[in-house]
């Protein structure tokens, strides 16, 4: 079964280009020119991915993504921006998008960033679907994570996380204790070259803080350390 991309662009003819690389390539592919449409088509298709503008008549990417993320709808957003800043990026990433990509870029470049984001999602579901096998978790405080399940639980309450977030949280679990630094956290969970550009990682970081600290300006698990990265560790009293 082909996986389906939900391409959404005001621009003809970067959806035509993206359209006909994506099939060529062996995505089935559905398109919008607006954000309400690329919205609507989001809820009633259930695409594997959302290839998202920025700028859309309507109802913008920000919104869309938003709106997406409040109805607990969690496909993979890949944000793209004709704007090279910083601050339109770390906007799209608060909002619950995945990954970004700047204009112009090359067919090429959105389908290996599209299949990257497709094999950890394959990789979930098909973890997912085993059965008659033990499953691993982990246990730190009062914080859960199921890597098969690409779920994790605080206080016995799931938290909703979008994939890169999920992903980040669970090396850091996996390497509890031990402080890494945002360049090995860029390579480790983004996997290509974000050289120069990691405010991606405290962007994350704060979000996953948000989820589950009692107190983010005095965090208990995820701890700075000034000059060098994060590290995740057990909470003392816990």
């Amino acid at each position: 079964m082909k996986n389906k991309i939900l391409v959404v662009d005001d621009e003809q003819s970067i959806v035509t280009l993206l359209q006909y690389n994506l099939e060529q390539a062996g995505f089935e592919v559905i398109t919008a020119m607006d954000g309400e449409k690329g919205k609507q088509l989001a809820e009633i298709e259930s695409p594997d991915i959302i290839v998202l503008d920025l700028m859309l008549p309507k109802m913008d990417g920000m919104e869309v993504c938003k709106q997406l993320r409040q109805e607990k709808i969690m496909t993979p957003i890949l944000m793209l921006t004709a704007k090279d800043d910083e601050l339109d990026k770390i906007i799209g990433l608060e909002l619950g998008a995945d990954d970004y990509m700047v204009k112009p870029f090359s067919p090429r470049e959105v389908i290996a960033r599209v299949k990257a984001i497709l094999r950890r999602t394959q990789v979930q579901q098909e973890t997912s679907e085993e059965s008659g096998k033990e499953e691993s978790q982990i246990l730190i405080g009062n914080l859960l994570i199921h890597p098969e399940k690409y779920e994790a639980y605080f206080k016995e309450n799931l938290i909703e996380l979008t994939l890169k977030e999920f992903e980040l949280l669970l090396y850091l679990a996996q390497n509890k204790g031990r402080v890494l630094t945002r360049d090995q956290l860029l390579s480790a969970v983004w996997n290509y070259d974000f050289a120069g550009d990691t405010r991606i990682v405290d962007v994350h970081i704060s979000h996953l803080r948000e989820k589950i600290e009692e107190d983010t300006k005095k965090p208990a698990y995820i701890k700075t350390i000034r000059g060098l990265g994060y590290k995740l560790e057990e909470p003392k009293g816990e």
